[in-house]
């Protein structure tokens, strides 16, 4: 049987067949079947372009390293409750953020973390429990007061910034501004508090404060509504947007041959695949490494911007008990002297009613991290645990993310380094003749989130999608926009929380395609997989679709379909409706991280 996609298309081929296809005329290809596209990499920035190129009636494969979808964003199961290792926030939960129509359109629940834009200093800070080494608890008055100091030390880097021409860390800016105003210095517990929110701010860049720009660090675009942790996890996102796309698991790409209006794809087991164009969404690490081969090679303002572009690390080690014997609080940390020995805990039982506790490495600890074995990780975490909490029980599992040496991403998520350029992202998404990049690190004010990936994939498929039509005299044919009109979603809070601040949770199942390996001309035939090989854990995962119908509209599932593609064509660019810009969010670099627990941070 011929699977669907490219597979038994005329301008698909495999093995040493493909060379006869590439001398299809352009006539001949117009009237055999509409444009064909690549979408290399499953993270939610594919998955989101080759969702949209398909809902344009385009011919859409996506080839995907790993055995499961979700890049970045991996939600694991196997604790009976869903935990996010990568991705894990709506950072910006607001009507602005191009996913929240999409995440209320699923039904998901969120539980605000913070009711504050702020990326570095949270105001509720009730939600903290910071203990010293003795396993003392810091008073909370102090902790207010450091964290009230520490947001006006970081105002004051802005006259730094001001005063210098040249690029400089955070830290030495820092310095600068404790040398100037000695009175902002702490000594003892109070520093050591500050080293704590310093800390923080490196969970938030995934990256040590030596390390990240002043020039470039609070650039980003931050939207309003504050951060919400995705309840049942990331994943049933994930599944809705790759509802019936062919893609193709365990497919890495080694390398990506450039010719005239067409581009040849080698995979690793030496499959071959050809389209007209392909969509390049493998996070930065990737391309820093240059795991992927590029013939003939990529211009050196791309190259560069590769380069130059930093790339995070953070890691998260999820701890799950019988039963919780830690305070009701969001966040647990431990100071210390130095940002690097201080650490803290996400407290997902007062989120999702789980006995789940998430210890976070961020930077340079992130990697020296993954140096150690699962249980030596562990015990050290517990080591920490148990500073705060002498009565703390053994786990009953664990979980360990290693993002920094996991070769499908190496690293978290892109950060701004000292010294280089502002444009950075913007040349990393420029296309290269038929090739177009996508993914978090090309987003322009929103890299390292899951919205701003979300939306680099659906700009690029525009991108992609324009060009493809003009050439192929389909202008008016093909558009990303949704047949039916758009119904404006309800206006109600995002959150709709519970008293925990989770939903219904019920399981189902159904079937997806992965087309197995051909080599050699082999006949490809569909292979059926079980969901949960997706998810990677045996637990699948059921997406609650609320569909209102339009007056006279049928109800069924085709009608829970457009819904789900109403919710992609809702924000476009900042666009709100009828195409006004929309947002007010302060520019700040970092505001949702990727691989780590937010794609961008956290």
């Amino acid at each position: 049987m011929a699977s669907k996609g490219f597979t038994g298309c005329d301008d698909f081929a495999i093995g040493g067949s493909f060379l006869s296809h590439i001398e299809l005329s352009h006539f001949e290809r117009q009237q055999a079947s509409p444009p064909s596209v690549i979408v290399i990499g499953g993270g939610i920035s594919g998955i989101a372009a080759a969702r949209a190129l398909s809902n344009a009636s385009f011919r859409v494969t996506l080839l995907e390293s790993r055995s499961r979808i979700g890049g970045r964003v991996d939600t694991d199961y196997s604790f009976g409750c869903p935990v996010d290792m990568g991705a894990s926030w709506l950072h910006g939960v607001c009507n602005e953020n191009s996913l929240a129509p999409l995440i209320r359109v699923l039904g998901l629940k969120l539980y605000r973390t913070s009711g504050d834009n702020s990326v570095l200093y949270d105001h509720d800070l009730e939600s903290y429990a910071l203990f010293d080494k003795d396993g003392q608890q810091v008073p909370q008055q102090l902790v207010i007061e450091v964290g009230e100091l520490f947001e006006r030390i970081l105002k004051e880097t802005t006259k730094v910034r001001e005063e210098h021409t040249a690029d400089m860390s955070i830290l030495e800016a820092i310095a600068i501004v404790l040398d100037r105003n000695p009175q902002l210095r702490q000594e003892g517990l109070a520093n050591e508090v500050l080293q704590w929110y310093i800390c923080r701010m490196e969970a938030w860049f995934a990256a040590d404060v030596d390390k990240i720009s002043l020039q470039n660090w609070d650039q980003e675009h931050v939207l309003t509504g504050g951060h919400g942790l995705m309840v049942q996890g990331y994943y049933p996102v994930i599944k809705a947007l790759a509802k019936d796309l062919d893609i193709r698991l365990n497919h890495r790409v080694k390398r990506i041959i450039q010719r005239p209006n067409r581009v040849v794809i080698t995979v690793e087991n030496g499959t071959t695949f050809v389209a007209d164009a392909a969509i390049i969404t493998v996070p930065l690490g990737v391309l820093k490494a240059n795991l992927i081969e590029f013939e003939p090679k990529l211009p050196d303002w791309k190259l560069s911007a590769i380069s130059d572009l930093g790339v995070g690390n953070e890691n998260k080690i999820a701890l799950h008990f019988n039963k919780v014997f830690w305070p009701n609080v969001e966040v647990l940390g431990v100071v210390a002297p130095n940002s690097y020995a201080c650490g803290y805990f996400l407290n997902l039982h007062k989120a999702t009613g789980n006995p789940v506790l998430v210890y976070m490495a961020a930077g340079s600890f992130a990697y020296d991290i993954e140096r150690l074995s699962d249980e030596e990780a562990v015990r050290f975490v517990m080591s920490q645990l148990k500073k705060m909490l002498p009565d703390a029980t053994e786990p009953t599992q664990y979980l360990m993310s290693r993002w920094g040496s996991d070769p499908d991403s190496l690293g978290s998520y892109s950060c701004d380094l000292v010294g280089k350029p502002a444009d950075l992202c913007q040349r990393l998404q420029a296309p290269v003749d038929n090739l177009y990049f996508a993914g978090e690190a090309t987003s322009t004010d929103h890299s390292g989130s899951v919205h701003g990936a979300y939306s680099a994939g659906i700009d690029a498929a525009e991108e992609c999608r324009k060009r493809l039509s003009v050439r192929h005299g389909i202008s008016d044919l093909f558009k990303i926009v949704c047949r039916e009109e758009m119904t404006e979603p309800p206006h109600g809070d995002l959150f709709a929380l519970s008293s925990h601040g989770f939903g219904d949770q019920r399981r189902a199942r159904r079937r997806t395609r992965e087309d197995a390996a051909v080599k050699d001309g082999e006949e490809v035939e569909d292979a059926e997989v079980d969901e949960a090989g997706l998810v990677g854990t045996g637990e699948d995962f059921n997406v609650e679709v609320e569909v209102r119908p339009s007056e006279g509209e049928e109800v069924g599932p085709l009608g829970a379909e457009r819904r789900v593609e109403v919710a992609m064509t809702r924000m476009r660019k900042g666009k709100g409706k009828g195409g006004e810009e929309v947002g007010e969010g302060r520019r700040r670099r970092g505001s949702g991280r990727l691989g780590g627990g937010g794609i961008r941070r956290r």
